[in-house]
């Protein structure tokens, strides 16, 4: 956390579609590997405590029941743990169901940002069982807790005034929050010919617009229970640069550092970039401990000459 770097991670847990119990074990299990690499945001897939792929099972109330259950559990056992945490999960709110992000952070729900955009093509559905979130987040009650609910969420760390977090699931990645320096992305991305490349393209592109850190969570392999694939690929980007990237059909953590200090000094730079923050966005403070952050990633010796020859031949003509 010294001199502006941030440990983050991205997980694909493995799971089974609609065992929740299993599920919340193993997004447990993760969060204690990520606190022992020493993350500081760590992001899980798209209605990772169910599963994605339930379709009709999501308008059971025993499912529904179970998932909130395992919400608050999970909420619960981060609460020594010093990180902030993604986690996807169906919830109903006044009789209608939403597609969630909660945010958690030492054993509390901050935040429950809504998924706005649901693809209702090709094979996707979403719209049979899911509500687009509200226009504006507000506040409800939740396990006796009033609780920020809806789009454009900003978690800001106390410790560190620019490390500023917003979520957003799989289909929202085109419409961002601009104020903040990170963007986590909970998602439910499926494999098709090619997709690959176009989703490391859109991760990097985003992350560059916005001249932000993004962190990916995809899918994976236990979502393959129907004629759709899900190959877990997860991806941290920063500012146009893929930092990390993980193996497909491989459920794993992937890890790597921000550089806070460089994503505003360049934004700082970049006059054309718009930073004007909305006073009707809401902003949750959330606590993580400042201290050394042991670097995975490296920075060439030459920054302005590629040390790949082919890059560098490029680069000269």
């Amino acid at each position: 956390m010294r001199h502006g770097f941030v440990k983050v991670a991205a997980a694909t847990p493995d799971i089974r579609v609609a065992d929740v119990e299993f599920n919340k074990e193993n997004i447990c299990r993760g969060i204690e590997e990520a606190e022992k690499a020493n993350a500081k945001i760590l992001v899980f897939p798209e209605l990772c405590v169910t599963g994605y792929t339930c379709s009709d099972l999501f308008d059971h109330a025993v499912l529904l029941k179970a998932a909130k259950k395992a919400l608050l559990e999970i909420a619960e056992f981060t609460r020594d743990r010093d990180l902030l945490v993604f986690v996807g999960v169906p919830l109903e709110v006044d009789g209608k169901l939403y597609n969630v992000a909660a945010a958690l952070n030492h054993g509390k729900i901050l935040g429950l940002t809504t998924k706005t955009f649901l693809p209702n093509y090709g094979e996707f559905y979403e719209m049979r069982q899911f509500t687009p979130g509200p226009e504006k987040a507000r506040y409800i009650s939740f396990n006796g807790e009033e609780i920020p609910f809806g789009p454009q969420i900003l978690f800001q760390a106390a410790e560190m005034e620019d490390l500023i977090v917003a979520a957003e699931i799989c289909e929202d990645v085109w419409s961002p929050v601009p104020p903040s320096t990170v963007i986590v992305n909970c998602s439910a991305s499926d494999e098709t010919i090619g997709k690959d490349t176009y989703r490391r393209e859109l991760i990097a592109g985003q992350s560059a617009r916005l001249i932000a850190g993004y962190i990916y969570a995809n899918a994976g392999e236990g979502e393959s229970t129907t004629d759709l694939v899900f190959g877990g690929h997860n991806i941290i980007a920063e500012n146009g640069t893929i930092l990390k990237e993980s193996n497909r059909y491989r459920n794993e953590i992937i890890y790597s550092e921000f550089d806070l200090e460089r994503i505003t000094g360049e934004r700082r730079k970049n006059t054309t970039f718009q930073t004007a923050q909305e006073r009707s966005l809401i902003r949750v403070g959330f606590q993580i401990e400042k201290g050394e952050t042991s670097l995975t990633r490296t920075f060439p010796k030459k920054p302005f000459v590629p040390s790949d020859e082919q890059t560098r031949a490029a680069r000269c003509e």
